[in-house]
């Protein structure tokens, strides 16, 4: 079963509140609370007497943050007495959940409904879920739900197509009823042009949205259907709405861009869609800006996609495609762009434990030398099979770009793209084999003063220790697949790097070498464990295969040196 804990979602609640600063603090005060939850925007309106706020984390804190906001909204904002310009249904009016990365639509949808079931029956508030998670097409749109608002509600509620989905068929008078659904990540983008016209600017955004212009005649007149409504003309991109404005803090026109499903429209094709229009007419795209955030997928698309245009490879560090992504939209023109600001998942990292991986050479050495027996033999073996993987992709990258080798890039892309892959989850395990001894050391200090304690005891150190077998396996695992790398690289790579292969495939079986010693010694004690017996088995497959693999990457690399 997932566990979802490097999964991340974000949420963004629209409370009506927006003129009295002190509940607003209550309620986000109550989303500060839960740890992992990182709170990024807070916006008040006091027209509309709407507050809009957005944080992001794992699934669960997210869910436990959003149920606790929506409770302190519902004792603080009295519906009764409520006005505002914006239409309402209750005090925590709706409650999107937007899946980030590491969940699909369909497992936040299970989160959404999660959270609703627990407003419903704990907060007594009518719950209706929405767009993905709807459980009816009548429910899916946000606007047929709330149509009527919170004064028609009464009367709603009661009627059979109108039921709670979560909740008593029973119009709260003081909270209203909420709004709880699954919607794709919205990304605010802007496009900057060297043009001073809204018109023109105007012109590239009706070009490029999905609504697109207004049919007219050669004289400009709006043409008509038979019930004289105007016809559109649509534009050339799916989930785009768009519009041209001049912004005179920048002295220049932009495009004000809302991406709202960036899987079906990608931002680089956005963008590149952008700069094709504006040529057309006349103008040149000169940059871009995002408002908020984006997620990091989103970058890495980009990354790639400007690095194939180029017929360079793109199995390259995350950094670099982040910054290839960063100068290719031009998203530094107006202001400095700051991944740890701008990139969600970036923007969560300083609230985490500080990496073995994230210290300079010197100190990990010092780490590993100290007197205690974590970080140990399972971090460095980790990290030789990360060195192993690194040096493959080193030879793969170098090989793509070889004079006399443009027709290879892909090829070799291709390889380093896989090496990153693999050199990415090594460099989890690096750590994730430290925390594993922890969590064993946690198992044995648990108490043991009756029979009961026994029991749990042993059964919390026998799954403590399971893990402690599964980490270094699947680092063994993914260090053998990089022997594929290391010989292809020796074999077929550029010539002058095939040392550089060969060392690869040293680290490579030092790495497998060094964990199967991990699973063994952990494994002592759990012979009669099915699972166990089987991880102990393939890795003495493993182990045994490794010698012969790292020697025939060794002759292969030497015979290209002599």
């Amino acid at each position: 079963m997932k566990d979802f804990k490097n999964a991340i979602i974000e949420c963004v609640p629209n409370f009506s509140e927006g003129r009295n600063m002190q509940f607003i603090k209550e309620i986000t005060n109550e989303i500060e609370k839960i740890e992992g939850v990182r709170l990024l925007d807070v916006d008040p309106g006091k027209a509309t007497n709407r507050t809009v706020v957005t944080f992001v984390g794992n699934p669960y804190v997210v869910v436990e943050a959003a149920f606790q906001a929506i409770k302190k909204a519902g004792e603080l904002i009295d519906m009764r007495h409520h006005t505002g310009e914006h239409p309402r249904m209750g005090a925590t009016d709706v409650c999107p959940l937007i899946p980030v990365s590491g969940i699909t639509m369909e497992e936040t949808v299970g989160f959404a409904k999660l959270l609703g079931k627990r407003v419903g029956e704990e907060l007594n508030i009518p719950v209706y879920l929405y767009e993905y998670a709807a459980s009816a097409d009548h429910r899916k749109n946000l606007a047929d739900i709330r149509s009527g608002e919170y004064e028609g509600f009464t009367a709603k509620i009661v009627k059979p197509e109108w039921k709670p989905d979560y909740g008593n068929a029973v119009f709260n008078e003081h909270s209203g009823a909420t709004v709880i659904g699954v919607r794709d990540f919205l990304i605010a983008y802007n496009v900057n042009l060297n043009t001073t016209s809204t018109r023109r600017a105007n012109a590239v955004a009706f070009d490029i949205r999905e609504k697109g212009r207004q049919k007219k005649e050669e004289k400009g007149k709006v043409v008509k259907d038979a019930s004289g409504e105007p016809v559109w003309e649509p534009g050339l991109l799916k989930n785009v709405k768009a519009i041209g404005w001049f912004i005179e803090e920048y002295g220049v026109a932009q495009i004000s861009i809302n991406l709202t499903n960036m899987n079906t429209t990608p931002l680089h094709v956005l963008f590149d869609t952008a700069c094709e229009r504006a040529t057309a007419r006349g103008m040149r795209v000169t940059g871009s800006e995002l408002v908020g955030m984006v997620p990091l997928q989103a970058m890495l698309e980009a990354g790639k996609y400007f690095l194939r245009k180029q017929q360079r490879s793109i199995g390259v560090s995350e950094a670099e495609l982040v910054r290839i992504a960063v100068k290719s939209l031009g998203l530094d023109e107006l202001a400095p762009f700051d991944p740890k600001k701008k990139i969600i998942e970036y923007s969560l990292q300083d609230t985490m434990v500080k990496k073995l991986v994230e210290l300079s050479l010197t100190k990990f050495a010092d780490e590993t030398s100290g007197e205690t027996p974590a970080p140990g033999g399972g971090s460095i073996a980790a990290y030789c099979g990360v060195l192993g993987a690194a040096l493959g992709t080193m030879v793969a990258n170098l090989s793509a770009h070889k004079k006399g080798w443009d027709s290879r890039w892909e090829e070799f892309s291709n390889h380093a793209e896989k090496g990153q892959a693999l050199m990415k989850e090594l460099l989890f395990l690096v750590d994730e084999d430290t925390r594993a001894y922890n969590v064993i050391m946690a198992a044995y200090g648990l108490p043991k003063s009756n029979d009961t304690e026994v029991v749990a005891r042993k059964a919390a150190i026998e799954a403590a220790t399971v893990y402690a077998i599964k980490v270094p396996f699947r680092t063994m695992e993914l260090a053998f697949q990089s022997f594929d790398l290391a010989k292809e690289m020796a074999l077929n790579g550029n010539p002058n790097c095939a040392s550089d292969a060969g060392v690869g495939g040293l680290c490579a079986r030092a790495a497998v070498k060094g964990t199967y010693l991990n699973v063994i010694t952990n494994a002592k004690g759990l012979k009669d464990n099915v699972e166990v017996k089987g991880i102990v088995e393939k890795s003495e497959v493993m182990n045994a295969a490794c010698d012969v693999l790292e020697r025939e990457i060794w002759e292969i690399a030497l015979g290209k040196m002599k």
